[in-house]
């Protein structure tokens, strides 16, 4: 479509550059802009454009475009509108969703805008009509209805606008009151009360009482007679009339209408098809409740224009319900317009040029105006984060059947593609402990033991009485917050539950699993130390890729592979990886292009591999929905411009990411529902509501209301406060309504969290996130002397007995350590009260020192495990508290300790070494070097205590290796 300076309105220059809300009132059939301040005031004599512009997460900008129309505007202010959006469409490049919006019947997306309502004002400006002056205060009645917005309309002042199936509103001089119809449901009486909120605050100034009046309620309640004392006193309702905008939609078929110098033709077809649109023309589709304008690429502004007054006069003076009208162009047509064709390819063959939007910048811009948002904006390349705490404690079970076993922790991050595992991770949340529990679900594991980890897991989060969070994980998908748990993840072929051995045996197909001492090929791949993954692939050389390093081995002969475009991060996870897979052998380094021919042998010889590096989905914008889930029938109603209230606690909500998806369920759900949370997820990822191809095995989470995660609530402006209430929708709304707008909590807060580390962010920052990581140089060269502690680890590895392939465990963890099943108490009760404390070594001096006094002595004693525990048992044990009670301080002074200058406990070096004939007895044995003094700490390491503790954590291990001390 070409487009002229004429075409582009004087008030439309420099609009859609950035993300918000623009507004115009048509004055004498000219757009004026509305200030901001005036937003969401509608005069009903006049008419409006309204522009909602949104950044996406790659950049783009994109627009929808509303005019408004109140019930006394003129017929030629209304046209004036209709024409000026598509001028503005045409300013914009021509990509805009255009809409109609008549007063009473605005579409959710509309009304979202300008939440928690709207409510016009009787005058107007080209209607002739004055603007309503101040006055003195008028009682008014409104009806109000909706669940997610809210439609409000003022009606008469008398008992027979009452009913009992909606909500009224009725407005006093001194006093708010909603009046609760009875057949009405909470969470219409909730969202009514957003209502009542804004007109205490714009009319009243926020000084004024609210009462909510419950239908059916005896006059004996004082508020309740004060209401109907307003309408003479207490009387019978009628029944409810069906009004002019309740009227059931038109139930016939959808006609398509092809318009042609300003004539509207019917399309004769037995089913729709995308074929029937041609790019030179533009249609109409009459689907009785909405009718939509679909503009082919290559009509003219002129075209556009008749084909909109044409759909004005189609549905003007109809007696039915108001009609939406709703205007596409090709190419960016809305998943309702094509939802309603029998065909619609995934692909449509348009070419979308920058044409329309690069000569509208053009022209504005010899006009010095600022065209940075009319143009294609860069992608937006973020690094994605976790958003969650990485010093939490982890516990990993393997899944065989109906039972789960518990891996220990040097197997954690051993994964067998054939095989089922579920991990629960409790870690430090906002005000309380918080636990994710997830299965991760094999390539190739069986269809037994899938189904047996979604529903142990399940169990696991109903016996902690869904205070957990819950995800459903397939290999290949894994999310930034399981790499950020595991840090380390290796992914073997094969698997070793009895369900994959039998597949194996009853295909008759070959045994992959993984052996040391065969020929295994591993990509390696992902961001840093706290964040890498091995993944075995087929041993050959179209596995090869040169975007990323590979480890060839057979046996102890070990190659290292590193592609032409890798990085130098690449190559050294490589080697933090080999320490892991084959430690202690030296590898033979091939550069792409250099290979030997021992290395292709082991591959089968060579051939072409690809270059590019794999792409993961990207996280687009997210989209609420709310959940109807009934019979195996997922319904489901997209919530625009969401926020945290929208969130109903009698209802499960869906937020859709494209590359995950959370399913949220309020307290009081009912128990058969919340149950079915992780198979709506699966539903709604299978029906692809939106039509954006989404996977069948992108991760899905089950977020439980009051135990939101910081990987969910970061996409709200959350208040924890009000998912800490009590009582249902309507209950809490209304004691923030009676107490200024504030949440009060009607439990008591939660408990403090114990300290991690001295970390409190939820969001961890790269020092909080290497806590865990492997304490090897990142620059070094290779060397094989290991410390005793990660060779064992290492080691474990070739053990065919105990196939031990973690990374180290973190030399730093939580103060309090978390729970502990009686499996891992009796592998260490010692060391893991050691553990407990070691942090706080790490606390400023003044935490310390609150926490444990000078001179004293720690004893540490541990719990006698029940072996008769079973794995309930064990998954409710996640209180820091169960662990804080086997730790007793006692006053006993050692007569050969001492303290520096700083108050600290030393002791001299020779007690402090590990190899020390005389070692000294309850020190954190992580943290030896802290107890020298500070003369003999700067004649064994060169430096001070300060200097040394800015070193990387892998410098400081290295230096005290060299001095025996670690």
């Amino acid at each position: 479509m070409a487009v002229s300076m004429r075409d582009v309105d004087p008030a439309f220059q420099g609009a859609g550059q950035k993300a918000g809300l623009e507004v115009w009132r048509i004055e004498d059939f000219n757009p004026v802009p509305v200030p901001k301040s005036s937003f969401g005031k509608f005069f009903t004599g006049d008419s409006y454009v309204i522009l909602k512009t949104t950044s996406s997460k790659s950049g783009a900008l994109r627009h929808d475009i509303h005019y408004w129309l109140g019930k006394d505007t003129s017929q030629d202010e209304a046209g004036a509108a209709a024409i000026k959006t598509v001028e503005l469409d045409a300013a914009l490049g021509g990509r805009a969703v255009q809409y109609r919006e008549v007063q009473g019947h605005e579409t959710e997306k509309f009304l979202s805008y300008f939440k928690p309502c709207i409510i016009p004002l009787e005058g107007g400006v080209a209607s002739g009509f004055k603007h309503t002056e101040a006055e003195k205060h008028k009682t008014r009645l409104f009806v109000c209805r909706g669940k997610h917005v809210v439609h409000v309309k003022e009606v008469p002042f008398a008992r027979s606008s009452l009913n009992h199936d909606d909500i009224f509103v009725l407005d006093t001089e001194s006093k708010i009151f909603q009046f609760n119809g009875s057949n009405s449901s909470i969470q219409e009486r909730a969202k009514a009360l957003e209502v009542v909120q804004y007109i205490k605050d714009t009319y009243h100034e926020g000084k004024c009482e609210v009462a909510a009046i419950e239908d059916g309620k005896l006059m004996a309640d004082p508020e309740t007679g004060e209401f109907w004392g307003f309408f003479g006193g207490f009387a019978p309702l009628p029944r409810k009339t069906v009004g002019e905008d309740e009227k059931p939609a038109d139930s016939r078929p959808p006609k398509l209408l092809c318009v042609e110098k300003g004539q509207a033709e019917l399309v004769e077809t037995d089913s729709l098809k995308r074929e029937l649109l041609d790019t030179n023309k533009c249609y109409i589709l009459d689907c009785g409740l909405e009718v939509f304008v679909w503009m082919g690429r290559n009509t003219s502004l002129d075209e556009r224009k008749s084909a909109s007054g044409v759909a004005d006069d189609l549905v003007s003076g109809t007696d039915k319900l108001k009609p939406q009208i709703i205007r596409i162009i090709e190419g960016f047509e809305t998943v309702m317009f094509r939802s309603k064709f029998d065909s619609w390819p995934q692909i449509t063959d348009v070419t979308v040029s920058e044409d329309g939007r690069g000569k509208v910048a053009a022209l504005l811009k010899r006009q010095g105006v600022n065209v940075k948002g009319l143009l294609k904006a860069d992608t937006v390349k973020e690094e994605p984060q976790p958003y969650i705490d990485c010093t939490g404690h982890l516990q990993v079970w393997r899944v065989n059947g109906q039972e789960k076993i518990l891996l220990q922790a040097s197997d954690q991050s051993k994964f067998y593609s054939g095989d089922c595992y579920i991990f629960q991770y409790t870690y430090p949340g906002e005000d309380k402990e918080d636990c994710l529990i997830g299965t991760w679900i094999g390539k190739n594991s069986v269809e037994e033991d899938r189904a047996s980890a979604n529903s142990l897991a399940s169990k696991m989060v109903e016996s902690m009485k869904f205070l957990a969070s819950q995800a459903r994980i397939y290999e290949g998908n894994e999310p930034i917050q399981f790499h950020t748990i595991l840090q380390t993840l290796i992914v073997l072929k094969g698997g070793l539950s009895d369900g994959y051995k039998t597949h194996v045996a009853e295909k008759e197909i070959q045994d992959e699993t993984y052996k040391e001492d065969g020929v295994a090929l591993f990509r390696i791949q992902g961001s840093g130390p706290d964040n890498m993954q091995a993944i075995q692939v087929d041993s050959v050389a179209s596995s090869l890729n040169s975007s990323y390093c590979y480890i060839l081995h057979n046996g102890p002969a070990v190659f290292t592979w590193s592609g032409s475009a890798t990085t130098a991060t690449d190559q050294e996870l490589v080697e933090r990886m080999l320490d892991l897979i084959k430690p202690n052998l030296q590898s033979k380094p091939q550069r792409e292009g250099t290979e030997s021919e021992q290395f292709w042998e082991l591959l089968g010889g060579k051939s072409e591999y690809p270059s590019q590096k794999i792409t993961r989905e990207a996280e687009s914008d997210p989209h609420l929905f709310s959940c109807n889930f009934s019979k195996g029938n997922l319904k489901v109603t997209e919530v625009y411009n969401f926020s945290q209230d929208d969130l109903m606690t009698e209802d499960i909500f869906i937020l859709d990411c494209h590359s995950e998806i959370f399913v949220w369920v309020g307290q009081q759900v009912d128990p058969k529902s919340r149950m079915q949370a992780l198979t709506i997820g699966e539903k709604f990822l299978e029906h692809d509501f939106l039509l954006e191809k989404l996977s069948h095995v992108a991760p899905v989470y089950v977020i439980n209301e009051g135990s939101e995660p910081p990987f969910f609530t970061r996409f709200f402006k959350w208040d924890s406060g009000k998912s800490a209430m009590l009582g249902n929708s309507f209950q809490r709304k209304l004691t923030i309504v009676k107490n200024g707008g504030a949440p009060l909590l009607d439990k008591p807060k939660r408990r403090t969290p114990a300290s991690y580390g001295g970390r409190s962010s939820s969001v961890p920052d790269k020092t909080q996130r290497s806590s865990r990581s492997m304490s090897v140089s990142p620059d070094r060269v290779r060397v094989r002397g290991r410390s005793p502690a990660f060779n064992a680890l290492a080691a474990n590895f070739e053990n065919p007995n105990a196939r031990n392939l973690s990374t180290p465990p973190p030399v730093v963890r939580k103060l309090y350590p978390k729970s502990v099943t009686p499996d891992s108490a009796k592998a260490a009760p010692k060391s893991a009260a050691i553990a407990a404390l070691s942090s706080s070594f790490e606390q400023p001096p003044s935490a310390r020192e609150s926490m444990i006094p000078r001179s004293v002595k720690v004893s540490l004693s541990t719990n006698k495990s029940n072996p008769e525990t079973n794995d309930k048992d064990k998954e409710r044990e996640n209180s820091v508290t169960n662990k804080v009670e086997s730790l007793s301080i006692k006053e006993d002074a050692k007569e050969d300790e001492a303290e520096d200058e700083e108050g600290l406990l030393i002791y001299p070096y020779e007690r402090l070494k590990i190899t020390s004939t005389d070692p000294v007895t309850d020190i954190d044995v992580t943290k030896r070097e802290t107890y020298l003094s500070s003369a003999e700490f700067k004649e064994k390491f060169g430096m001070t205590k300060d200097a040394f503790y800015k070193l990387p954590k892998w410098k400081q291990n290295k230096l005290k290796m060299a001095v025996q001390l670690f």
